[in-house]
């Protein structure tokens, strides 16, 4: 298995508890372009998760592609409107906030059902805008949908699925489920075949269990494009925290042993297709996930 084929990287670079812990970038690393440019040298890959809280921006997008190497890869988390989740108006260009200024007064948030249909339009324009440098340049892999807790399995959730990948033709999407009701019984079969009818990418994901919005580790690849792991932690005890950084509830240091027993299946999923297989550490407390991703990283370099 070839490192461009299995790469393994962190959702972001700039988390503020890994810049604050000083133990990842070296003294005087301080810029935005230095830490980048140091992490490439680390990873070959990274997860772009500030384009979840915000819309991304087309010259962020440049700079990223100009400050990391040819052969880097990106992947990148949909806006939060477009996976179910609420949006307050912050989160919104300042112009989308006055023309939906009459909602605002009366709701604290937006979801994407209430959202007017020029509005959407706009967004989804705008995104897909934002994010076409990277896919240009050849660093993009996938647009990571990570859908909210309350998005249940249903007919209507799955058109909506459709849509975004409607809406992004051209892109590659992989589906991260929060709601355990996609794998359950023979609904995890289901929702397999369903993603490769429309050649999303399933996220396996390690993450604590025992939750509503606590899925199983469903090790399966539903397109020949791309596999992917992402490894939330399992700490159990702050997966469902509030009112904290989001860093806070992903809080989990794996140890080598565990990091060993994921290596078997991530090499096993990756040698059962042809394109990409991604591991992506998000368990962003301190330097937590830089340290497990590179130990996983040398255990994968073992052969």
């Amino acid at each position: 298995m070839t490192a461009s084929r299995l790469r393994v990287g962190t959702a972001s670079w700039t988390d503020p508890s890994l810049i604050q812990c000083k133990r990842f970038y070296p003294p005087g690393c301080t810029s935005a372009e230095g830490r980048l440019r140091y992490y490439a040298e680390k990873f070959p890959l990274v997860e772009v998760d500030s384009s979840y809280y915000a819309l991304p921006s087309a010259r962020n997008a440049h700079a990223w592609v100009e400050r990391t190497p040819d052969d880097f890869a990106f992947n990148l988390k949909a806006f939060r409107l477009f996976t179910g989740h609420q949006t307050p108006a912050k989160a919104l260009p300042r112009d989308v906030q006055q023309a939906l200024a009459g909602h605002f007064a009366t709701h604290r948030h937006l979801y994407y059902r209430d959202t007017p249909a020029e509005i959407r339009d706009l967004l989804w324009h705008r995104f897909e805008n934002a994010v076409r440098p990277l896919r240009e340049a050849g660093k993009l892999r996938a647009l990571l949908f990570q859908f909210a807790p309350w998005v249940h399995r249903s007919a209507k959730a799955k058109d909506h699925i459709v849509e975004c990948a409607h809406r992004l033709h051209g892109y590659h999407l992989a589906v991260e489920f929060r709601h355990r009701s996609w794998f359950e019984g023979d609904a995890c079969a289901e929702t397999l075949a369903f993603e490769r009818a429309h050649d999303l990418t399933h996220v396996v994901v390690d993450e604590p269990q025992g939750f509503e919005n606590s899925i199983p580790t469903v090790w399966a690849a539903t397109s020949d494009k791309l596999a992917m792991l992402r490894l939330h932690g399992r700490n159990a005890g702050t997966w469902n925290i509030g009112g904290q950084a989001a860093s806070e509830r992903f809080n989990y240091d794996y140890s080598d042993a565990e990091l060993a027993d994921l290596a078997g299946p991530l090499k096993d999923m990756a040698a059962s297709l042809g394109g990409e297989t991604h591991a992506i550490f998000n368990n962003n407390y301190g330097d937590q996930g830089q340290r497990n991703a590179s130990t996983l990283q040398a255990l994968l370099a073992q052969g």
